[in-house]
């Protein structure tokens, strides 16, 4: 187990993958500032700039320009009360306000920092939740997948209100 752990920081804090990850934050967080384009859409239309990468550098950089524009929309949010993702609009109350009173870096250094503790958290969740999920979707098979179809229909039936159009259309493109 500690062999993997080992193996894994190599790859980790190798200078290929440290340098392609510094650059992916630093292309995410100026695409987080961009208001419409948010961290989904930076990716996808960074990927193909990966075609020629060795796949595990590609992958660390493209999570680096997530990361990244997930904390460039907060930027905009702080200093322009203009969210540039959608995660930041809350970012926009507390944060413009600082900001009107002098205290914008303050403002962006706690949403630095609590971008950072959000992410580590996340990942660490990640890692420790995704094999209890795979092993739990293997197991999936034609009942549990109309069970779960079934779910759905009662609830757009149940939350369509009184269009029923409007709710076949959102169901057929859901």
């Amino acid at each position: 187990m500690i062999e993997h752990l080992l193996a894994g920081f190599a790859t980790a804090f190798s200078f290929t993958n440290l340098f392609f990850c510094f650059f992916g934050v630093t292309i995410g967080t100026l695409i987080g500032v961009l208001p419409g384009i948010g961290p989904v859409a930076g990716t996808a239309m960074l990927i193909p700039f990966t075609f020629g990468m060795n796949p595990t550098t590609a992958i660390i950089m493209l999570a680096g320009i997530y990361y990244g524009a997930m904390y460039g929309g907060s930027t905009t949010s702080i200093l322009v009360n203009l969210p540039g993702e959608s995660s930041s609009v809350m970012t926009c109350l507390d944060g413009y306000q600082m900001a009107q009173h002098g205290r914008a870096g303050a403002a962006l250094g706690m949403s630095a920092i609590g971008s950072f503790i959000a992410g580590t958290l996340s990942v660490l969740g990640l890692m420790l939740l995704a094999p209890p999920l795979a092993a739990f979707a293997i197991r999936f098979g034609p009942p549990e997948y109309f069970a779960l179809m079934a779910l759905g229909m009662t609830l757009v039936i149940s939350l369509v209100g009184d269009s029923m159009i409007k709710g076949l259309i959102s169901g057929a493109f859901g």
